[in-house]
């Protein structure tokens, strides 16, 4: 059992919150409106949940679960995620968060990119590439997987960590490589939110294309906030 930090009570956080408490994990949710905030999301997950403030949740964590957007990375409080294992679940979405120069133009992904804003993290790309509302309802706790997720991270011990949670949640889990692969498992690739059998993902994230090899169409629909469930 593992107690898991929850930083963003969206749909992201509130559907990973609830497929966690179901395999035996605890959880400590957090959001930027404070703990009292979360009485009912406290309530309707049980006994296995409490709530917190972003620097208290960390704290009582074994690893955290970052659900946030991308432009609410800089208001995290940097020393809370210092030496954590942080999934990050983000997705770029440039009507949500504005332009980002270094991944419109592919110079980093967004996992790296919030490696470079918290340097002491220990981040693992994770839960970004399914909808919400499919995380608790695909998870198999306790029975046979019957879909794969993709992980990506540059430190192997935190990835293998993240790994046997994602497993306990019950689902498989295919190594898509450093952080620096994390896009191939973004928004618009054919690993993203579509419900794949292990063979199937190692299959769609080897076939993968970056943003700079698709039609100008593709990539605004790819980077347009439209796919429901993957708000934060």
């Amino acid at each position: 059992m593992s107690v898991i930090a929850v930083i963003g009570t969206g749909r992201v956080g509130l559907a990973f919150a609830e497929a966690a408490v179901a395999a035996g994990h605890q959880v400590v949710l957090a959001n930027s409106r404070g703990p009292e905030t979360l009485t009912d999301a406290v309530a309707t997950l049980g006994a296995s949940a409490t709530a917190d403030t972003v620097e208290g949740s960390a704290a009582r964590a074994d690893l955290v679960l970052l659900a946030v957007p991308l432009h609410s990375y800089a208001d995290l409080p940097p020393a809370a995620l210092n030496g954590r294992i942080v999934m990050d679940a983000g997705n770029y979405y440039t009507d949500w968060s504005g332009h980002i120069q270094e991944l419109d133009d592919e110079t980093t992904t967004t996992s790296e990119r919030f490696q470079s804003l918290f340097p002491a993290a220990r981040v693992v790309k994770a839960f970004n590439s399914i909808y919400a509302e499919d995380i608790a309802a695909d998870a198999r706790p306790g029975g046979a997987a019957v879909r794969a997720l993709p992980v990506a991270s540059d430190d192997a011990a935190a990835k293998e960590v993240v790994t046997q949670l994602i497993e306990s949640i019950g689902y498989e889990v295919v190594d898509a490589g450093p952080l620096s692969e994390g896009w191939r498992f973004q928004r618009g690739t054919a690993a993203y939110v579509v419900p794949l059998t292990r063979a199937e993902l190692v299959e769609a994230l080897a076939q993968a294309r970056r943003y700079r090899d698709m039609a100008s169409s593709d990539v605004t629909t790819a980077r347009t906030h439209q796919v429901p469930g993957s708000d934060a």
